[in-house]
């Protein structure tokens, strides 16, 4: 199950209450205050870990809690701080306030950390203070989370293109293939490897068509995963199977992108006239080429042709 948007609650822990507490030793002659600290409230702590790829464990837990600090007590003795509740999230999720137009953070990178929720301080002791006091709620909110899967190349491109034939034909990534509108419902990602030593993340961006930025079709749910990748690939049917005209389906995906992020159409971008191998391509590419000035790597998801050279010129184009 791929989830890649949800609301949750957290709650940090709350602090612990300082101890009223008075103790008289065998030399002393009046009782002195001897109450303790009460213990910190747990953090809720977000980790972006690149082994998780969904939000669904948040789809079915919607409620994080962590630990409260306990009281303190006589003796001076403060009490056990909360322990954090530590969430690891897949790398590239959005983390949102769910009630205001408020960003937290963005883990994008591996490994990082953020603390979204403090734990409550604990309350102070008598021995401290001249009064026990009350230890301090830890914070609570809703937020959102929202993933953009992080990759190098994202292949784009109206349904029944061959994006998933191609992603499976190039990577480990084994997506459900058939001949249907739709059939691939959520991103997908793929590791390609060139040789020993170059190798890059390809991600399958589920089919769009005229009117996705506005929630027509899939809608815009995966339209955001584009923002992520480094350089869009344009799979085209050049086959034109679906009775539509290649040179209008790039003129529409490339429109439909621009309507959601005007500035994604800066990135790098290769063309790739897929089904080579169908009747009619051949036709149809010189057709395609003199609307279309710019540089066009014909394939075949079927009979390999031209895609050793399609992932060449992706790997060039890959920033730094």
């Amino acid at each position: 199950m791929f989830i890649d948007h949800v609301k949750i609650f957290v709650k940090a822990g709350d602090g612990g209450d300082g101890c009223q507490s008075l103790s008289k030793g065998k030399l002393q002659r009046y009782k002195r205050p001897d109450g303790g600290d009460g213990g910190k409230g747990g953090d809720i702590v977000l980790v972006s870990d690149n082994n998780i790829q969904t939000l669904v464990d948040f789809y079915f837990r919607k409620h994080l809690k962590a630990e409260s600090g306990s009281n303190g007590s006589g003796n001076h003795k403060k009490g056990v701080d909360g322990r954090d509740f530590v969430a690891r999230i897949p790398i590239g999720t959005l983390v949102k306030d769910a009630h205001e137009d408020i960003t937290y953070c963005d883990l994008s990178e591996r490994g990082r950390s953020v603390v979204i929720a403090n734990g409550g301080g604990g309350g102070r002791g008598n021995s401290r203070h001249r009064q026990a006091t009350p230890g301090k709620n830890g914070e609570e909110k809703d937020i959102i989370l929202e993933l953009k899967l992080v990759a190098d190349a994202g292949l784009i491109g109206y349904p029944n293109v061959g994006k998933s034939s191609l992603i499976s034909r190039i990577s480990n990534a084994r997506p459900k293939i058939a001949n249907y509108p739709f059939t691939t419902k959520t991103p997908g990602l793929g590791l390609v490897r060139l040789d020993t030593e170059r190798s890059f993340v390809v991600c399958d961006i589920p089919g769009l068509i005229e009117g996705a930025h506005s929630g027509k079709g899939l809608g815009d749910d995966f339209l955001r995963h584009v923002e992520r990748t480094r350089v869009l690939v344009h799979m085209i049917d050049m086959a034109a199977v679906e009775g539509r005209d290649p040179a209008e389906d790039l003129k529409s995906i490339a429109g439909e992108i621009g309507l959601y992020n005007a500035e994604l159409l800066k990135r790098p971008q290769i063309l790739a006239a897929n089904k080579m191998d169908l009747p009619d391509a051949v036709e149809n590419l010189k057709r395609f080429k003199a609307k279309v000035k710019k540089k066009i790597y014909p394939i075949s998801c079927v009979t390999g042709e031209g895609i050793k050279e399609l992932l060449e010129a992706v790997h060039k184009k890959l920033p730094g």
